[in-house]
């Protein structure tokens, strides 16, 4: 073999390598965007699909509630003026398929009754939720939140809370009526409820949280806030007026912890929804000027006008933290009302901050 031939083979040899090299490098590079796209595909895909509805429930770490926060964020209250209730004419009637519904109960309370089996369950006169509309002044843009109600009674509330009872053509009143994605829209008679939920602070800075008696119809057992007062049309609209909700909640105070309106001071916070049982709730917070929880429990132990309504009364240090620690213990999580850890959460940011709040709840679920 020449030398010629040599050196071309040698050059051959080297341009192979060269050429091998460098092909394995372009389709390293192509693989290396292939998967860098692909992996931004699925982070676009991912976060899409985490992306929710601007209409979330109220959660805390591995708390998830059905607590939707309509109005409000806590951070100032809602003025007692910018509040417009207004009752319709017209009492609300169930649709046909569920009208029996109503007459079950009625029929089963008359003979649990006259059988001597229970008490009565007494069919009280409500209020149903036409609509909640809000809106803001123009100056200054302050709440402005308009209520329209319309007469109900308690056994068509109890109708309205068979949600997933199957109708006659096999649907149920929550997929006939109810679009989860539009969770402010909903037939007036599946709205039977409203109600105000107050979070206690006594004056040496301690939250009062109760739980529910076991001998109430609704919710029984769980642990919900300080005090819950349902509308009623007999008490609050005497002399046919539409309902004030802060005399609602002055009268909650007095009926469950026997507190009169100069012993404590009160604030709106919010409008909140159960999107489960559609129920809708006026959230406060009250300060009590003197009263320590020690004096607080004396008070309720010579007697509560609703004593029956909570079986025990728990006072937790209304600091960020300790309720952010409260609300997560593994005796609590599962067995909280739906609209409560909202109210304390809000009560929170209304007295420490919200940044102050949000830094010590993260560190709360990260010691879980």
């Amino acid at each position: 073999m020449s030398g010629i031939d040599v050196g071309n083979g040698v050059v051959g040899a080297i341009l192979g390598v060269v050429f091998a090299t460098l092909f394995q490098q372009w389709t390293q590079d192509v693989w290396f965007r292939i998967r860098r796209r692909s992996a931004g595909v699925v982070r676009s895909l991912t976060f899409r699909e985490r992306q929710g509805s601007a209409w979330s429930t109220f959660s805390l770490g591995p708390l998830h509630t059905s607590a939707l926060i309509v109005e409000g964020d806590g951070d100032r209250a809602i003025a007692p003026e910018s509040i417009h209730v207004q009752v319709l004419d017209g009492e609300i009637a169930l649709p046909e398929e569920m009208a029996g519904w109503r007459d079950e109960i009625e029929a089963e309370e008359t003979r649990a009754s006259a059988a001597g089996e229970r008490a009565p369950v007494w069919n009280g006169p409500r209020y149903a939720v036409e609509s909640l509309e809000v809106s803001r002044t123009a100056l200054d843009e302050q709440s402005e939140v308009h209520l329209r109600l319309r007469p109900t009674d308690y056994y068509t509330f109890l109708a309205a809370q068979q949600l997933d009872r199957r109708l006659p053509d096999g649907s149920t009143p929550r997929s006939r009526y109810l679009d989860p994605e539009e969770p402010l829209t909903a037939p007036a008679f599946l709205q039977c409820s409203f109600a105000v939920n107050i979070a206690v602070v006594t004056s040496d800075h301690l939250l009062v949280v109760s739980r529910r008696s076991n001998r109430v119809r609704m919710a029984p057992g769980v642990w919900n806030s300080s005090v819950n007062e349902g509308l009623s049309r007999h008490i609050d609209s005497a002399g046919r007026n539409a309902p004030d909700l802060h005399a609602v909640a002055r009268r909650g105070m007095r009926e469950e912890m026997s507190l009169e309106p100069n012993e404590y001071t009160l604030s709106l916070l919010a409008f909140v929804l159960d999107v489960e049982k559609r129920h809708w709730s006026a959230h406060f917070y009250a300060r009590l000027a003197d009263m320590t929880g020690e004096q607080l429990q004396a008070r309720l132990s010579r007697g509560v006008a609703d004593r029956w309504e909570h079986q025990s009364v728990e006072y937790v240090p209304f600091r960020s933290a300790d309720v952010a620690r409260y609300l997560l213990r593994p005796d609590r999580i599962h067995r909280w009302a739906p609209l409560a850890p909202a109210l304390f959460h809000l009560a929170l940011v209304h007295v420490h901050g919200r940044a102050s709040v949000e830094r010590a709840e993260a560190q709360a679920v990260r010691r879980l």
